[in-house]
């Protein structure tokens, strides 16, 4: 069993393992147990009933966090001609609209956060899926990522806001960036209450008992922190 140092013992016995607590004191004691000396990320895990062997048991879905994540994001746009040119204009990082970038990407080269691609591309990405598909940048048409070349700006602009996609993993848990230790408390409320609502209209149909298990919230390097999961399921964004 890994020993944990001075200061994760310090700020787990602030914590009531046995307690699940309410979402605003969860996110309150998150901020007051984080002792990395950067701005550590605060993330939520979810552990659902669902059942990941079937496709229909699948959760999988984008949320805009109503304060983003606190961090820059790099996009790349796939896109050629009048798609290429909205791209630039809204922003991207990056536009490959030409066989010597996407040969770049085939080697290894992944210094963005979110591809997006448009339908005309995909033959060409489709060649990059080893690549793209284990670092969770592969351009989906469930996920948003594959577009219309008119829907380029504002999903650019979205990836830029705070667009985060989840999907559950393969032993039915998510995991889920809402923000910063250095947020306010009220915008990581209000972030964690969007990505709960995202996660709610993301049930399957055919799920049977218990959707949401536990919700657990914890800061890099950080405790995890029990939240009651009802409470969460009833969170709504206070702005």
């Amino acid at each position: 069993m890994a020993k944990h140092g001075k200061k994760y013992l310090a700020a787990l016995a602030k914590i009531n393992p046995e307690q699940a607590y309410p979402p605003q004191e969860a996110i309150d004691l998150v901020k007051e147990t984080a002792y990395a000396k950067f701005d550590a990320t605060v993330e939520v895990h979810m552990r659902l009933g669902v059942d990941p062997r079937h496709a229909d048991q699948q959760v999988r879905d984008v949320v805009v966090l109503p304060h983003g994540l606190g961090k820059t994001v790099r996009v790349l746009v796939f896109a050629q001609g009048e798609g290429a040119a909205m791209a630039r204009e809204a922003g991207a990082d990056y536009v490959v609209d030409d066989d010597e970038t996407i040969a770049k990407i085939q080697a290894g080269w992944t210094d963005f956060d979110v591809a997006i691609a448009t339908q005309e591309m995909m033959g060409k990405v489709g060649r990059l899926g080893k690549v793209l598909g284990p670092r969770g940048l592969m351009p989906s048409p469930k996920a948003g990522t594959v577009v219309m070349a008119n829907d380029i700006p504002r999903v650019v602009k979205e990836a830029k806001a705070g667009r985060v996609e989840f999907r559950v993993d393969k032993t039915a848990n998510l995991h889920i960036p809402i923000g910063k230790v250095s947020f306010e408390s009220g915008k990581l409320y209000d972030n964690l209450a969007a990505i709960m609502e995202a996660v709610r209209k993301a049930k399957p149909a055919t799920t049977k008992g218990v959707y949401i298990k536990r919700v657990t919230l914890t800061s890099t390097m950080g405790p995890g922190i029990k939240v009651d999961p009802l409470q969460a399921q009833s969170m709504n964004v206070r702005e």
